[in-house]
Order: C-alpha cells, then sequence, then structure tokens
C-alpha cells in the first residue's frame, strides 16, 4: 500500500489507503483459492484412497460434490476480481451477497457430501440441500446485481 497524494489538496502526504472494495476483493480471492485447493485435494483423495473403499453410488456422489465445488471455486474467483472493478455501491453489496451465498453453499453442499461418504454417515446429507439452495440463492443473487446495476 502506498502513501498517496489527494489531487486538489496541498499535495501533502496523506496516510496509507485502500480503494474501495479491495478487502472483499481480497478476502474472496483468498476463499476462492481455498474452495478451490479444497475440491482438487479431496477429488484426488477421492480418487486415489476412497474409490476403492466405497460402493459406486457413494463415489458417485463425491464426484457430485467435486465438481460442484470445482464450478463454484471459479464463479468465486470472477466474483472476487469483479467486485474489483468500479460498482456502484448497491450493486458491490449485491454481488458481496451473491459471493457470501456462494462461499456457505458450497461449503454446506460439498463438505456435507465429503463428510457424509468419508465418515460414513449418511445423515450429514441432510445439509445438501440447504447447500444447494444457498447456491441457488447465490446466484439469483447475481441476477440481482446484474438486473439493477447502473
Amino acid at each position: 500500500m502506498d502513501v498517496g497524494i489527494i489531487p486538489g489538496t496541498d499535495d501533502k502526504p496523506t496516510i496509507p489507503f485502500r480503494r474501495r472494495g479491495e478487502y472483499s476483493v481480497r478476502v474472496f480471492l483468498l476463499l476462492a483459492g481455498l474452495i478451490g485447493l479444497v475440491s482438487v485435494a479431496f477429488g484426488a483423495i477421492a480418487e486415489h484412497t476412497i474409490r476403492p473403499a466405497v460402493d459406486a453410488e457413494y463415489f458417485r456422489y463425491l464426484m457430485t460434490g467435486v465438481r460442484y465445488n470445482q464450478v463454484h471455486a471459479v464463479a468465486l474467483l470472477a466474483l472476487a476480481l469483479g467486485l474489483g472493478l468500479p460498482l456502484a455501491d448497491a450493486t458491490r453489496g449485491r454481488v458481496q451477497i451473491a459471493a457470501w451465498l456462494m462461499v456457505v453453499g458450497t461449503v454446506l453442499f460439498s463438505g456435507s457430501i465429503y463428510l457424509a461418504v468419508s465418515l460414513d454417515v449418511i445423515a450429514i446429507t441432510y445439509l445438501t440441500p440447504v447447500g444447494g439452495t444457498l447456491l441457488m440463492g447465490a446466484w439469483l443473487a447475481l441476477i440481482w446485481a446484474g438486473w439493477k446495476a447502473r
């Protein structure tokens, strides 16, 4: 972060400042990276360790979780990068809502599948539809952001 000069002032150095939205860009970039890392790691673990130990239906559940995890990691990355653009405050807020819904939805959707199969406690998958609903909410929030964007 650089010390900046605010145009139109006495050209005195100011304290360091952040661009508007920089915090949310950083947070969502970190979360997108983490979610992407988990998807690759769990995909590899599932393929090389879990696949031989579970039946084909459980493995199919796992791969569904990995696929949704990967797709939403990339979508979250796109939202994070979009938050770095000059957006109106209302639009930025809607995109942030979409991003948070995507984070929580992905964790609940994919995480519940990972845990259920890994621990052989299928009851954990009762959280999966909650995560799926939040993911749909994330996409709806993105539609809302685009519809209302100025």
